[in-house]
């Protein structure tokens, strides 16, 4: 069984960079709700407690029972979670009058302390805390101080547990990732050995045994996951694997043709098939964003499955999920609220009746690409930017319609190979225009217009479950605005989003 470290998630907003971090260590992670008790602890190294938004004093707070893991191996808490193993072993935490949110430096590191070991004198980390721990249970030891609290790190004296006040996740903790190592590899002793080549190997063996002899079918899309999921599963199963590419009219200009080209020479059986028509039929007189998404994931399943049905014999369905999608569809209370219909996990319609197979599900974006690279998959899939699986179709606020695919299709063009054009394409994470419901006034040569504006975004990010606007040169913005509104009819204003996530989201809708 693969080694592991397990966190437990207490709502942090910061929780899913512990484990991204981690899996920079070259060591496998998992993050569950908090109050996750697995049935076997042999393969666990070690227990990450991560913050909360939670006051450890409130009633409510959550406090499950931790006698599983403590002392029977490593255990790390993170701001609410050394607040938590303070309180249950008999130790003090008060709302402080000093409060801790942002930097901080380190006033006091003991010497020759294992977890601290390489930390700089005065190293900066990062508080978010409002409860400060006022006292330590017997038998614990401060290791670490700020100038401002008299308490940041602690541990047990005869047990490895372990206390962090501040965020060593987190790039404004400097030596961060120091202390993440020392306590993973050091005191928990993972090997290290969790890399894109491991992964494969275990991944590709693990299908061959769940799969057999049986038919997978998969839809692909022609981005990085949907890509990388099925070489693997062609490497496992070769020719049981049928892929499905739907053209649902709301790519972008061209892409149903280049994406069908790309995978040529990837010994992939793919079928291609148009369906715009279906998918405009379907959202003609809708606006509201979320009936929008409904109806082309109801299309695109009528048209998938009706494909499906000409493969005889298929049992399994294979599917890119990635890790935050996992994620995103558990919280701390149990499943969370819908965000976007099409992000959800386990959506797969009754009348399939397919098992699904999902090899990705334990990845981030990142390490998704990084697998890809190892398969030996072309930089011009690995590269591209994501895109949403409703396609245009959000990003036209308002009713959908061909003549504004259309002209989104030509707009985006414009600004795609602007950005290959200018290097500035592999500096952004995602990009896209959108057309807005919104006409204004304009004039061109001599007359009054009264048309179209569009947006241009351009975000950076690691993962998208946060991200911040390009600072893209404002002669790049001025060319492609003058492109589009040049050569885009009934386009004749551009704007550019500068907002970040949160509090935006990347997409419109």
């Amino acid at each position: 069984m693969q080694e592991m470290i397990l966190i437990l998630d207490f709502g942090s907003q910061y929780t899913q960079l512990i484990a991204r971090r981690i899996r920079e260590l070259n060591v496998y992670c998992e993050i569950h709700p908090y109050h996750y008790r697995p049935k076997s602890v042999d393969h666990i190294k070690g227990v990450i407690l991560s913050g909360s938004p939670y006051s450890v004093r409130d009633s409510e707070s959550p406090r499950p029972d931790l006698s599983w893991c403590e002392g029977a191996m490593p255990l790390l808490g993170i701001c609410y979670g050394a607040q938590l193993i303070t309180v249950v072993n008999g130790g003090e935490v008060l709302s402080s009058n000093t409060r801790e949110y942002g930097r901080a430096r380190l006033s006091f590191i003991e010497e020759h302390e294992q977890l601290l070991h390489g930390v700089e004198p005065n190293s900066q980390v990062w508080m978010s805390h409002a409860d400060s721990i006022t006292r330590l249970p017997d038998n614990f030891r401060l290791i670490s101080r700020t100038n401002d609290i008299g308490i940041a790190a602690f541990r047990a004296n005869d047990k490895n547990i372990f206390g962090l006040q501040f965020h060593p996740e987190v790039y404004h903790s400097t030596d961060g990732q120091i202390v993440l190592e020392n306590f993973v590899v050091g005191i928990c002793g993972c090997s290290q050995r969790w890399t894109p080549e491991s992964f494969i190997q275990s991944t590709v063996e693990n299908l061959k045994q769940i799969i057999g002899n049986d038919k997978v079918v998969l839809g692909l899309s022609g981005g990085v996951d949907s890509s990388v999921a099925a070489v693997l599963l062609h490497r496992a199963i070769g020719k049981q694997l049928h892929c499905i590419f739907v053209d649902n009219g709301l790519l972008r200009k061209n892409e149903f043709e280049q994406v069908l080209e790309s995978y040529k020479d990837m010994g992939l059986q793919v079928t291609g098939v148009r369906a715009a028509d279906h998918f405009l039929s379907a959202l003609k007189g809708i606006t509201e964003p979320e009936q929008k998404r409904k109806a082309i994931g109801r299309v695109f399943i009528e048209v998938f499955d009706r494909e499906a049905h000409k493969i005889r014999d298929v049992v399994w369905l294979g599917q890119g999920t990635i890790y935050p999608d996992v994620i995103e569809s558990i919280s701390v209370k149990g499943p969370s609220a819908t965000i976007k219909s099409h992000h959800n996990v386990g959506g797969l319609p009754d009348f399939m009746k397919l098992k699904v197979v999902e090899p990705l599900n334990s990845l981030f974006k990142d390490e998704v690409r990084r697998v890809g690279k190892s398969l030996g998959i072309s930089i011009n899939i690995l590269g591209r930017h994501p895109f949403p699986g409703p396609g245009l179709g959000i990003r036209i606020l308002g009713e959908v319609t061909e003549d504004k695919v259309r002209a989104i299709q030509e707009v985006d063009h414009y600004f795609i190979r602007a950005l290959k054009e200018h290097g500035l394409y592999d500096r952004v994470w995602q990009a896209a225009a959108i057309l807005l419901p919104v006409q204004s006034v304009g004039v061109m040569g001599d007359e009054r217009t009264y048309e179209n504006a569009v947006v241009l975004r351009a975000v950076e990010s690691t993962d998208g479950m946060t991200a911040d606007w390009v600072h893209l040169p404002y002669e790049f913005l001025a060319q492609v605005s003058n492109d589009i509104i040049n050569n885009v009819k009934g386009i004749n204003r551009v704007v550019y989003d500068i907002s970040s996530k949160p509090p935006a989201t990347i997409e419109w809708e």
